[in-house]
């Protein structure tokens, strides 16, 4: 991940499936305005997620995507499948953001108008009501100088 980059994953919260994985936030000038400019191709569970927009565009691009449209409480307002190189979207003025992912991302989650999404990042807190002791309960990363006795881990 480059530096300053952000990843989420978005989950359709009303069918109970994953849209993505790993989606770039693109929430700067310069972010928005490249998006997927410049790539070949994008991989299965990635894509872009671009704030504040209503619309796309996909002239420079060299593949087909899935786009959703969401407003601002993260309701599906769009859905444009396949949508080929070199095409321009109407604008839809209920939309805050949108999501552009893989081809065929919309049919196989079963994502509809009017669903609710979840887009969230991966950093995991310990919520302040768990108390120490559960954060000691918590699986800590392992390197090779950290070795397991009875179910707590010492350094050697």
């Amino acid at each position: 991940m480059a530096k300053g980059e952000r990843n989420v994953f978005v989950y359709n919260r009303t069918k109970e499936t994953f849209l993505a994985f790993r989606v770039k936030v693109a929430d700067s000038i310069l972010s928005r305005l490249v998006g997927l400019l410049g790539k070949r191709s994008l991989k299965p569970e990635n894509g872009v997620w671009i704030v504040p927009c209503n619309s796309i565009h996909t002239v420079g691009m060299l593949f087909t995507i899935d786009v959703v449209l969401l407003d601002k409480e993260f309701k599906v307002v769009g859905l444009r499948e396949l949508v080929r190189p070199f095409s321009i979207t109407a604008p839809n003025f209920r939309a805050e953001s949108v999501l552009e992912l893989p081809p065929h991302t919309i049919y196989r989650s079963r994502t509809q108008i009017g669903d609710e999404i979840l887009i969230d990042s991966y950093d995991a807190e310990v919520p302040k009501d768990l108390g120490i002791e559960a954060a000691d309960r918590l699986p800590r990363p392992r390197d090779e100088n950290t070795a397991v006795l009875s179910g707590r881990e010492s350094r050697q």
